[in-house]
């Protein structure tokens, strides 16, 4: 019915599209589209002369475009030209002799027409007559060869220095929240702000395979927020368009995605819309890294992707190390919670290999909240308090002593703390104490 209310041109010349005139073939005829390399079984427009047949659907292919998988412009070409190339979106082999997209500035960086045009790789928008963006992304301007003025801390310098401290007073990066640990990191001349080496060059405008519009570093901030690929909770930096917001950490995630618990292959995002189980919590969830070599099923979530490898704890005087999993017999138990844990999942622990350690337990729901601020959940005022004393506070909800190294006080009053963003929520839904009626002397 739609090709009889609007039967498709007879004969159409758009140079665009191809050099000679191009006929249409209205028939049942299975052929190769030499735009997309993808096969079809009926109707194309073909060109006699040079043995050209077409999709119908990719005549209307844009000639210009930006994909989130990529950080430079790919123009439409006729042939691809490059032998043995493999499409940066789907990482299948690419036909050189059909058409795709390709960079001008990365000569071996090719797509196929359809990977480059899906709905959560292309934003719609077509560039060919739009002059490319030319404004200065990078984040910091250079004083001298260890020194540089960052735009998130424009007051003072920041000098490099070249080892870390290894948790040396609980500094931690301004961006990402992680402890320094032994990486290089640039310290503030004048005052306590840090930030590691690798965050500080973090760029002010970034394309990344989480959203198809390209992403702004925000580093100043009023409140908290959720990472929306991992879910975590986080005031430091983070790139934002829209309602979505990341954090540094996940944007850091790069194709392909090596991991060590994963060592013979790498990983890749697959889409939004794809469901996997981790391998490193067993849970189900959208928006995976995987595998994608034949017969391995391997898979991370962003949230198991970006755990930090090594993290200290109270409870050991070493630091812990991220161990992924392991076939035993008998039971293991938790140190910190001592509740039983399961082997075959990733879990914390020590250097003698003696204790294994719920991730959760180790790092809790505030990992990513840097202490001495403020956060607003449930439209309630919090302070991110550091959970070192000799006398671990009760949770107002569960009434359980506060195991997570860092936990959240109610603002203003300082009997009221919570270990969890789950007491939070169960005590916003069944509040029904009045926190006006109470002060510090009760």
């Amino acid at each position: 019915m739609r090709c009889v209310l609007n039967p498709p041109p007879q004969s159409l010349l758009d140079l665009k599209v191809h050099h000679h005139q191009l006929t249409l073939l209205p028939r049942l005829r299975s052929f190769t589209c030499n735009a997309c390399g993808l096969n079809g079984d009926r109707s194309p427009y073909i060109c006699v002369q040079c043995d050209f047949m077409i999709h119908q659907d990719c005549l209307t292919l844009p000639r210009i475009i930006n994909i989130n998988r990529h950080d430079h412009r790919i123009s439409r070409t006729s042939i691809l030209g490059v032998v043995n190339s493999v499409c940066g979106v789907c990482r299948k082999k690419v036909d050189w002799t059909c058409g795709g997209y390709s960079c001008q500035k990365c000569p071996q960086y090719v797509v196929h027409s359809n990977c480059a045009t899906r709905n959560d790789i292309w934003n719609g928008k077509e560039l060919e007559e739009i002059p490319e963006e030319t404004e200065d992304i990078e984040p910091y301007v250079v004083i001298d060869d260890k020194t540089i003025q960052h735009i998130s801390h424009k007051e003072h310098y920041l000098r490099l220095n070249g080892k870390g401290l290894m948790w040396e007073g609980n500094k931690l990066c301004n961006a990402c929240t992680h402890p320094i640990s032994l990486q290089s990191f640039y310290g503030c001349m004048d005052c306590e702000f840090i930030l590691h080496k690798s965050c500080a060059q973090a760029p002010r405008k970034k394309w990344h395979m989480l959203h198809n519009e390209r992403l702004t570093l925000v580093t100043s901030k009023a409140n908290s927020f959720h990472c929306s690929a991992s879910q975590r909770m986080s005031n430091g930096f983070m790139y934002q368009d829209g309602y979505k917001e990341f954090d540094v950490c996940c944007i850091s995630v790069s194709e392909p995605f090596v991991h060590p618990s994963h060592p013979h292959h790498a990983l890749y995002y697959t889409s939004p819309h794809e469901r996997g189980r981790c391998d490193g919590c067993n849970t189900e969830t959208f928006g995976v890294l995987r595998c994608i070599e034949d017969g391995c099923e391997f898979t991370l979530d962003f949230k198991c992707a970006t755990l930090p490898l090594v993290v200290k704890h109270r409870v050991e005087a070493h630091p812990l190390s991220l161990c992924y999993g392991e076939k035993a017999s008998g039971k293991y138990w938790c140190d910190i919670c001592e509740k039983e844990t399961n082997p075959k999942t990733w879990f914390y622990t020590s250097t003698d290999h003696q204790a294994s350690l719920h991730i959760k337990c180790v790092l809790g729901d505030f990992a990513r909240l840097i202490p001495s601020g403020t956060v607003e959940l449930m439209y309630t005022s919090y302070e991110v308090e550091l959970n070192n004393s000799m006398s671990r506070p009760f949770c107002s909800w569960c009434r359980s002593r506060c195991i997570h190294p860092i936990i959240l006080k109610l603002l203003r009053y300082s009997i009221y703390y919570y270990c969890s963003t789950g007491c939070i929520g169960r005590e916003f839904e069944n509040a029904h104490y009045d926190y006006r009626s109470y002060d510090d002397d009760d």
